[in-house]
Parts: C-alpha cells; sequence; structure tokens
C-alpha cells in the first residue's frame, strides 16, 4: 500500500481573493514560501517522508523561492504544476490563456528546478475535458484536480450563494458538480472526464483524484485531517485503510498559524487559529498513524508511473 502527500503552495494572497479581503501586505504575502517550506523540509526530513510540491509559477519571480524549491528537489521531493497565475476561474479563460497557464507554468518550473514536471492540479480542483486536453498536451503524463466529493462541492456552493448574497466578491468558482461521478480511485479519463478507464485514452493522462472516503464520498484532505478532533480525524483515515493509494492533499497554510502576521486572514480562515506547532505535531501524528497501518510513501509522480503514466 501507497501513499502519496502533495501541498499546494497557494499563497496568502489567494485566500485573501477567496474571502474577498483586500491584498495582504508585503510581510505575509509570500509567508506560505518564506515560512511554510522551511517547516515542511524539516518535517519530511525528521519523518523520512517524499512530498509532492504543487507550485504556482509566478511564485518564481520572488527572492528566494527557486533556491528553496531547488533544495527540495535535491532532497528528493516532486514539484507539480499549480498552473503560472492560480486564476481560480482557468475553465472559464480563451483556450489560449489556458494553454499558456498551463504549458508556461511547466517550464517556468522545469527550468528552475531542473527536475522533470510530470503532474498537474487545478486551482480549487476545477477542470473540464477542454483543459485536461491542454494538461495532456503540454507533456504532463498525470493529474490530480479531481475531487468527486459531495459534501465538499455543496460546502462550496453554499458559502459562494451567502457571499453573493452580502455582495461580497469571490475569485472562487462553483465547479462543474459532475464531478462527483468521477471514479474515487486512479483511472485514465475518458470524455467526458468524470467516466474512466482502465487503459490510457486519446490523452494518455492518467487521473490521481483525490482522496475521499469510499462510503459518503467524505473529504480526507488536510483541511478536515489537521483541523477535526482526532478521533474525527483517524476515523476517516481508517475508513480509506486497505486501499492501494491514498491521495493526501494539503496546503502550505496548513502548516501556518496566526501568530505567523495572520491574524487578518485568521477572522476569516478559521483553521489559521490553530499554532503551527499544533498543526506540525498533528501532523505528525497523521504520519505516524499511516505508517503503522503498513503504509509506504512515494511521490505522486512514483506513484503515478507505477501506476502506468
Amino acid at each position: 500500500m501507497r501513499c502519496a502527500i502533495s501541498f499546494d503552495l497557494d499563497e496568502i494572497g489567494h485566500y485573501h481573493a477567496i474571502h474577498g479581503l483586500p491584498p495582504p501586505g508585503p510581510a505575509v504575502a509570500h509567508a506560505v514560501h518564506r515560512l511554510a517550506l522551511p517547516r515542511l523540509g524539516a518535517l519530511a526530513r525528521r519523518l523520512d517522508l517524499p512530498l509532492t510540491l504543487f507550485t504556482v509559477g509566478a511564485d518564481l519571480a520572488v527572492e528566494g523561492n527557486t533556491d528553496r524549491l531547488r533544495s527540495l528537489v535535491a532532497d528528493g521531493h516532486e514539484i507539480g504544476n499549480h498552473s503560472l497565475d492560480h486564476r481560480y476561474d482557468l475553465v472559464r479563460l480563451h483556450p489560449a490563456e489556458q494553454r499558456r497557464q498551463i504549458a508556461s507554468g511547466r517550464e517556468l518550473l522545469q527550468r528552475a528546478t531542473g527536475a522533470p514536471v510530470l503532474g498537474f492540479r487545478a486551482p480549487g480542483y476545477t477542470v473540464d475535458d477542454p483543459l485536461l486536453d491542454l494538461v495532456a498536451s503540454a507533456g504532463h503524463r498525470y493529474d490530480s484536480s479531481v475531487f468527486p466529493c459531495p459534501p465538499y462541492l455543496l460546502a462550496k456552493w453554499s458559502v459562494l450563494a451567502w457571499m453573493a448574497l452580502r455582495r461580497r466578491p469571490s475569485a472562487s468558482i462553483p465547479g462543474d458538480p459532475r464531478v462527483i461521478f468521477a471514479p474515487a480511485a486512479p483511472y485514465h479519463p475518458e470524455v467526458p472526464y468524470w467516466h474512466g478507464a482502465a487503459a490510457p485514452g486519446s490523452r494518455g493522462l492518467l487521473e490521481l483524484p483525490i482522496q475521499v472516503t469510499p462510503r459518503g464520498r467524505l473529504p480526507v484532505i488536510g483541511t478536515a485531517l489537521m483541523t477535526l478532533p482526532w478521533a474525527a480525524a483517524a476515523g476517516l483515515l481508517r475508513a480509506c485503510a486497505g486501499q492501494p493509494l491514498l491521495n493526501l492533499e494539503f496546503h502550505g497554510i496548513d502548516v501556518l498559524g496566526a501568530e505567523d502576521g495572520l491574524e487578518g486572514l485568521a477572522r476569516r480562515q478559521p483553521d489559521l487559529n490553530r499554532s503551527a506547532a499544533s498543526k506540525m505535531a498533528r501532523f505528525e501524528r497523521l504520519i505516524g498513524w499511516l505508517k503503522g497501518a503498513g503504509y509506504r510513501f512515494s511521490t505522486l509522480g512514483d506513484a503515478a508511473v507505477q501506476l502506468g503514466a
């Protein structure tokens, strides 16, 4: 049994955009790369844990970010493509701009780190068939954006409707409800993308869906695993125990706290009210549970190759 741990390195400005807040100040705008990445690197070394880091290409322009990523690549971690600018409305852009966001993001990351970029994850988990065609044509071997989770989709729609009623803008978009019919296990996406095949189709792309429980399709992601009481978080893991691949997705903000200068955002992002130290302790406990359950760890790229990507 194999477990892949990935972190999406969305910077603080993207959370401000979701909540309709003005852009963050320069002191905290790059806290994910400046603070969270070194913490993740130290955690990974201590736990002997390979990570997959989905990175926004534009963030390479910030001083120090490229060096941090190169150091992590040298330690055996994988860099994935999280698009050029992390546009939540990527599926709504003109096809030429979609192509630029996907292909340029990959090229920037490969050039900066010297490592091949095999995987893509869409901002907000939102994909459609034309977008997946572009992901494949840009040279990716796998995608990990599909999140077939009815409770997550319902919660997202509810929050966006609540914000719209109060005329509070959000950069987030609802997404395609048909995603809930997609397979929960790795599959080769056909057309439509929520239909799967055992063998590669014309796209030649492997989809590694973000983890949900086999029954009820509850979200087994960082937001839940890091903030729920331990009994509930462990219950989510137990519900998935025995699956050949666990694809556990976290965010860089999952190892940040309000004390990192994010007190203002914490009023809208409740998970920031837990300290970074307590979050890192929870993460270690999660990894210990998984090791005790017999899982060994790999990057998503290695898992995809083993599965025939």
